[in-house]
């Protein structure tokens, strides 16, 4: 990994160069898409924004057909429409096709995530009332959730726990579950049994656009989702972004990234381990630190520890590309870099991490001490690990329960209460030359 020091450079640069390399639009997670590849499916070369929208459009007026079409195009599964849902017999299958450890963990999981979602639940005020006025929110599930779990080079058994648990605990019916399957047209036995023990209601052999078209439209299979959440390839991510206002999405989120912001105390072991576990995904991997010395020392042990990893390539590929170290002057800078960049993962190896954690306004998770690695939020904690990404953490927060509810307020007012109110509410009707407003007060008052 390259080390950089703030004291040689032009910190401001530095930081925003870092920052539009995360970005979801604009950095490598945007620069992986391959526009070459829509030549092969609809004849001309299209950039990948144009290739999406065909995508989106088709399968809106065409539905399953079109799904089937695209399914087969880019990723070579070739099955019946008949065939896109799984069935209960493919479930409970996947039942005896899984280990009882990993079956184990997934029950684990599942019932922390649960106890945190119920935790964090929001609860409706007391109703507010004063002098004939009564207000008060109602707080409602929406109808229909629709995830989207990924497929590609592993299974992700988390990933439905992380985004069904928290739909199901607000109160959400059906939970709609989009992933794509193997060639052979089958979904891992781990994503089966963790959607069931999640509480997913239907499962979907579907991949790519043509999921997120399908849950946000609604096909003769499919049926149409309120709001469509969980991860994917910079082409699902664009998807999402364009079907918002049909649906609801959660966020926009690129690569996985985590920030190690460490003091000289840091132990280069554990720090080098963590910034590792975030290369394999592939993802970004970024320590920040005053001390040189653990740069240094981080970087060595990042070497001793690739050649044991089975996912040397890709963790070597990711570091050279998307990691880097930062050694800033002092402590006081190096939080304020890390907040600047707003990222994903923040993870603390200090010596009193607490008293730094409000100095950290922008992140999506932060791990305070030696033994809380990233790996647990990813696995078991009980906070959903669908995080915003790409600096986007200075506006999105990680999903959670209260993003699958709806909030209505409910107003009510007597006849004293409206006519001490008329005669304001009158003049800024009129004012904004809206007299139909301004009557239908006058009327209830006659």
């Amino acid at each position: 990994m390259k080390i950089v020091s703030t004291s040689e450079c032009d910190r401001t640069k530095l930081v925003e160069g870092i920052k539009k390399r995360l970005n979801t639009f604009e950095g490598s997670f945007a620069q992986s898409a391959d526009a070459g590849i829509s030549a092969k499916v609809f004849g001309e070369e299209l950039s990948p924004i144009d290739s999406v929208r065909r995508i989106l459009a088709d399968v809106k007026e065409k539905g399953d057909e079109a799904v089937l079409f695209y399914s087969s195009a880019f990723d070579g599964v070739s099955i019946t429409g008949d065939k896109l849902r799984v069935t209960d017999e493919e479930i409970e299958g996947a039942y005896n096709r899984v280990d009882k450890s990993i079956l184990k963990a997934i029950k684990n999981a599942r019932d922390n995530i649960v106890a945190f979602q119920d935790h964090i639940k929001i609860n409706a005020p007391d109703k507010f009332s004063a002098d004939g006025v009564s207000l008060e929110l109602v707080y409602r599930p929406i109808d229909k959730a629709g995830i989207y779990v990924p497929g590609g080079r592993a299974s992700y058994p988390s990933t439905v726990l992380m985004c069904a648990v928290p739909a199901r605990v607000a109160g959400v019916e059906r939970v709609v579950m989009c992933t794509p399957p193997d060639k052979d047209g089958r979904v891992s036995p781990e994503r089966l049994v963790a959607a069931r023990e999640a509480g997913v209601t239907d499962v979907y052999k579907i991949g790519g656009v043509q999921a997120i078209a399908a849950m946000a439209f609604g096909t003769d299979t499919v049926p149409r989702v309120d709001k469509i959440v969980g991860p994917g390839n910079v082409f699902v991510t664009m998807a999402k972004k364009e079907v918002y206002g049909y649906v609801d999405v959660d966020m926009l989120a690129g690569p996985s990234e985590v920030v190690v912001l460490a003091d000289e105390r840091g132990d280069a072991t554990i720090i080098a381990s963590d910034l590792l576990s975030q290369a394999e995904h592939p993802g970004v991997a970024i320590l920040v630190t005053p001390s040189r010395k653990l740069a240094e020392d981080v970087g060595a042990d990042i070497d001793k520890q690739l050649g044991g990893l089975s996912s040397r390539e890709l963790a070597k590929e990711s570091l050279q590309g998307l990691g880097i170290m930062v050694v800033t002057r002092d402590m006081e800078e190096a939080v304020e870099i890390v907040d600047s960049i707003a990222p994903e993962h923040v993870e603390l190896h200090l010596k009193d991490p607490a008293a730094v954690l409000p100095k950290l306004r922008h992140a999506g998770t932060v791990f305070l001490g030696d033994f809380s690695p990233v790996a647990v939020g990813d696995y078991i904690a009980g906070p959903s690990h669908v995080l915003p990404t790409g600096g986007t953490a200075r506006f999105f927060s990680g999903l959670g329960v209260n993003d699958f509810l709806r909030r209505s307020s409910v107003i009510s007012y007597s006849r004293e209460a409206l006519k001490e109110a008329a005669e304001d509410v009158i003049t800024m009707a009129e004012t904004e030359g809206l007299p139909a407003h301004a009557q239908s007060v006058r009327l209830r008052l006659k």
